[in-house]
């Protein structure tokens, strides 16, 4: 009893032994320890590789469909180029139009101040010749009687409603050139009004401005002015008249 007791003890280690280091044993591997900065460099290495692999594949299956960077790029230049170009052009083109705006208001602006004043020197024109038949009438004193004369009368509608400017030349004739004539202007007004006719004379007998009326002259005046008439009425013929002394010395009508 004795001598077998130690038996399954030994029986039992020996058992272990071949379970740790016989065939059955459990594999062990041997690793050599890395720093961790060398295994981030690689890392990043292997990063950086793959990165650089999928580029090439990417740009070869590009080339292989047919599109290449390089040509592109290069067509994508000449784009640029072309673009540049154009927007030069079109700087160039936009200063030209610009210059060509400013000649323009120039040469209107000059043709406007033209027919200004060739409006002004057609009426300067028409004045002198008005003068020029006074002047002639006056040499030639065919009426032997003299006295005031009326020519050239113009009356022409204003901007404002109901008012008339009207201009004329009254001259002395015959033996009275050059003798002075002391007298007033009247106008008389024929109206169209609604239908119905009627007759106003400038100035009336109460009028505050009648002096503004009167007329001193020897040889020649131009005689210039405006006159008012009721708004809703319209002039059909205008009359005005050289009065002296209460009576009628000249007179010359006008139809509107």
């Amino acid at each position: 009893m004795l001598g077998s007791f130690p038996s399954p003890r030994l029986a039992l280690t020996l058992r272990r032994l071949r379970g740790r280091f016989g065939v059955s044993a459990p594999r062990v591997a041997v690793r050599t320890h890395l720093p961790w900065h060398w295994r981030i460099l690689a890392t990043i290495i292997v990063v950086i590789l793959a990165l650089g692999v999928a580029d090439w594949v990417y740009d070869a299956g590009r080339r292989f469909a047919g599109f290449d960077r390089s040509v592109t790029e290069q067509e994508i230049g000449m784009l640029r180029e072309q673009a540049a170009r154009m927007e030069a052009e079109v700087a160039r083109l936009q200063s030209a139009v610009n210059a060509s705006e400013s000649k323009l208001q120039i040469e209107r602006t000059a043709l406007q101040q033209l027919t200004g004043q060739s409006v002004v020197l057609e009426g300067e024109n028409a004045r002198l010749k008005e003068e020029l038949a006074i002047f002639e009438n006056l040499a030639r004193g065919d009426d032997k009687a003299g006295g005031p004369m009326i020519s050239r009368l113009h009356v022409e509608p204003d901007a404002v409603a109901g008012q008339y400017r009207y201009r004329f030349l009254v001259s002395q004739q015959g033996v009275q050139n050059g003798r002075e004539f002391k007298g007033r202007l009247q106008i008389a007004v024929t109206l169209r009004q609604g239908g119905d006719g009627g007759m106003i004379v400038i100035p009336s007998l109460n009028d505050p401005d009648a002096a503004g009326y009167a007329v001193n002259f020897r040889s020649f005046r131009r005689l210039e002015g405006v006159f008012r008439i009721p708004p809703q009425a319209t002039a059909a013929s205008v009359e005005v008249r050289l009065v002296q002394e209460g009576s009628i010395k000249a007179s010359q009508r006008v139809s509107l």
